[in-house]
């Protein structure tokens, strides 16, 4: 049996490692940690990310999967309630950092497991909504940014200068995107990104340059 936590590392309070001291700070015991890097929660499944697809994969019977929160399992309701039934007919154990929730499908009492389900559904329901304001304040904020095209430049890019010319280097010399992003750390999409338009990879880049 392992205990795998899952994380998804998206912006700069979404750290790697303060997911992982946090949890270890709950009292979860480690064995490996999974961890999908600038990805969406919010438009993306977890079996539609790369190392979501890895852990639907890897879980067995027994093992348990440590998340911050059931929002790390799905993009709104029926995702999350979708994934957590998923792997409780698996007989994995899903556990919460966040209020220390369990959610196993070993239980066979009707009252139990009525309590249980009903659980899922507020948390994935709670998950949801508050998906929903994350996605209202960041519409409301490009929105008010466009009324001042000074200064509205767009998003941030995920790489720096150094970074945009050691890939398009690399590309170059015809290395893979798995390779580059191995190399530079960034995702995949955002290498293949790069190689499909490199014009407005480097508009992008050049709103944002402080060279």
């Amino acid at each position: 049996m392992s205990t795998i936590l899952y994380a998804r590392v998206s912006t700069t309070d979404q750290n790697l490692d303060h997911q992982r001291t946090q949890a270890e700070a709950a009292g979860f015991i480690i064995d490996e940690v999974i961890a999908d890097h600038g990805v969406s929660g919010i438009s993306t499944k977890l079996a539609d990310r790369a190392e979501g697809k890895r852990l639907y994969d890897k879980l067995r019977s027994g093992d348990v999967l440590v998340v911050r929160w059931v929002d790390r399992l799905g993009r709104n309701y029926q995702d999350v309630t979708d994934t957590i039934r998923h792997f409780m007919r698996q007989g994995v154990i899903i556990r919460t950092v966040i209020n220390n929730m369990t959610f196993d499908g070993a239980t066979s009492d009707p009252i139990q497991q009525a309590i249980r389900d009903a659980l899922i559904a507020f948390m994935a329901a709670t998950a949801q909504s508050q998906a929903e304001a994350t996605k209202e304040a960041q519409r409301a904020g490009i929105e008010a940014a466009k009324d001042n095209p000074v200064k509205y430049k767009g998003k941030k890019p995920s790489y720096d200068r150094k970074t945009y010319q050691a890939v398009v280097d690399m590309l170059s010399k015809g290395d893979g995107a798995t390779t580059i992003s191995k190399i530079t750390g960034l995702t995949r999409q955002t290498i293949l990104r790069i190689k499909s338009d490199p014009t407005s990879a480097e508009a992008a880049l050049s709103k944002w340059d402080t060279r």
